[in-house]
């Protein structure tokens, strides 16, 4: 029997609409079950879930009138905020692309992102929305818009041409927003640098994100009844795909901060009765450090999370002692695989004390060698997955994702060893990446800075131990015959030119680097040497 191609196309599309699950949905869905249920806080705003559908159906409305559609790429460069939540959903259901920007970049490393993207529109809080002006000088920017501004602000007149997001809204109906998009629709573009010099733009569709939000809720025992501080930043995949993400897909309570001050962190735990926290180290480190904490009512905090880096032995020790009814987990992963992909359980932390835990429910995860081939266990080898967590690829990089993905895996550039039990230990990073408080920086980009100063003849970056930042940014410099460099000339150099969390917290002078026969710098044995820097 011939059916007509058109009836097949439309039976298509109908059931694509019926079977998806996209940011948007998984919203409207929580808003369909508990609407009354308390959703999300931010100062003196709390909004329940309906309320929330509502503004980002009337927010997604002004969008789409304004000429704003599917696959264009929006900027947003925002701290923590409602808006920004709100955002987040409005540009999903119409099938718009957000890009998140570190709010910590330089104007060029942002001017970088946004003529990379192709960005078409720039959405921000008045405090970064004259960087993004600058920052797009010539990209033909149709659309500018300033969150966050309250009834009664007037923003400053110099950004005329930027629209209130909050007076777009107002009068708009609150219906559905319902595009013609599908799971595999790019929802976000996230950069993130890799060992070059410039970041690279991770391609994460509506399925990557949502299967991801699943592992999470699995791997870390997430239920609608936690109360969450969204404390650290929402333009890192962390705090918006592993708890504000899944916190929506459940329907669980959020309140969200400016920042990750350890005073208002303790404080809102005490006052919003906060079941649940993330956290770097860093922050647990300044949580644990600070004078209120032993006078804060903190008993309600049983759901604990760290990552970007170990926690150190006796710190985990100490929040286990001082936070008796907390139990704690380790996630690892990163950006390109949305970002999570494995899990220490709690019964573990002491036990298996260093490890990145096991893979998490959607994710196969095996150590490769240089060919490819998996390693006996207890060998070093590349860390490998497969995952519908992973990226779409690269922005306009195909010769990079298919070097990322060759085999049908996703190689993560991280060296590691699984044990008998299948749990990971990262060794080292083979991409050379320093994670210093959370935040990744580039030896090479690094390197390639301080190599523009006079008198340097070789250089190499890389991240030691300190007690504050995990690892510090540090920098081994060899200096020509008769030059006359400085640790301040070469700190004032790099802060004139890099973004501040990339600037060298320490930088040491040598007569020489260690290599190998073929001329390659041997960094392990410089993190030997120097691992004891950040303690003079």
């Amino acid at each position: 029997m011939n059916t007509d191609s058109n009836v097949i196309d439309g039976l298509d599309r109908l059931l694509e609409r019926a079977r998806r699950n996209t940011l948007g949905d998984i919203l409207a869905r929580t808003s369909d079950r508990m609407p009354d249920k308390f959703a999300l806080a931010y100062r003196d705003k709390r909004l329940n879930y309906e309320e929330l559908d509502d503004l980002v159906n009337q927010t997604a409305i002004a969008f789409r009138q304004r000429g704003m559609k599917k696959g264009d790429m929006i900027t947003v460069m925002s701290k923590n905020s409602l808006d920004f939540v709100i955002v987040n959903f409005a540009l999903a259901r119409i099938g718009a692309v957000m890009i998140p920007i570190n709010y910590m970049l330089t104007k060029e490393d942002v001017a970088f992102i946004i003529k990379h993207a192709g960005a078409c529109g720039l959405i921000a809080s008045e405090e970064y929305a004259k960087v993004l002006d600058q920052a797009s000088i010539g990209q033909g920017i149709s659309f500018r818009y300033l969150m966050d501004i309250e009834e009664g602000e007037m923003p400053d007149e110099s950004l005329d041409d930027w629209t209130i997001l909050r007076d777009v809204r107002l009068e708009q109906p609150t219906d559905f927003v319902d595009c013609d998009l599908s799971d595999e629709t790019l929802a976000h573009v996230l950069y993130t640098s890799g060992t070059e010099s410039k970041p690279k733009g991770v391609m994460l569709t509506h399925k990557s994100i949502v299967s991801e939000y699943v592992s999470c809720i699995v791997d870390g025992h997430m239920d609608e009844k936690d109360v969450l501080i969204h404390a650290l930043p929402m333009y890192h995949s962390a705090q918006l795909h592993c708890f504000l993400g899944p916190s929506i897909y459940l329907g669980s309570s959020g309140i969200i901060l400016d920042g990750a001050s350890p005073e208002v962190i303790l404080r809102t735990i005490e006052k919003e009765g906060a079941t649940q926290l993330f956290c770097p180290p860093t922050v647990w480190i300044a949580l644990l450090r600070h004078p209120e904490f032993d006078t804060r009512d903190l008993s309600t905090l049983e759901k604990c999370y760290y990552g970007a880096a170990i926690m150190p032995r006796e710190i985990l020790k100490e929040l286990s002692e001082r936070l008796p009814n907390a139990k704690f987990w380790n996630f690892y992963g990163q950006t390109e695989v949305a970002p999570l992909a494995t899990a220490l359980q709690p019964e573990d932390q002491l036990r298996k004390l260093g490890s990145a835990g096991k893979p998490t429910l959607n994710m196969q995860t095996k150590i490769v060698d240089e060919q490819d081939q998996e390693v006996p266990r207890g060998e070093v080898g590349e860390i490998v997955h497969r995952t519908p967590h992973a990226m779409k690829g690269y922005l306009f990089d195909p010769e990079k994702t298919a070097e990322a993905f060759r085999g049908g895996w996703f190689h993560s550039g991280d060296l590691g060893v699984m044990d008998e039990e299948g749990f990971i230990t990262i060794i080292d990073r083979k991409k050379d990446m320093i994670n210093t408080g959370g935040v990744n920086v580039s030896s090479r980009e690094v390197e390639e800075t301080i190599y523009q100063l006079d008198g340097v003849s070789e250089v190499a970056v890389i991240g030691i131990p300190d007690k504050y930042w995990i690892e510090a940014v540090t920098a081994i410099i060899v200096p020509k015959e008769g030059a006359h460099l400085t640790e301040e000339a070469v700190v004032d150099y790099c802060r004139s030119v890099l973004s501040k969390f990339k600037v060298p917290k320490y930088v040491a002078f040598a007569d020489s680097l260690p290599k190998n026969p073929s001329g390659k710098v041997l960094k392990r044995e410089l993190r030997d040497e120097y691992e004891g820097l950040g303690e003079e």
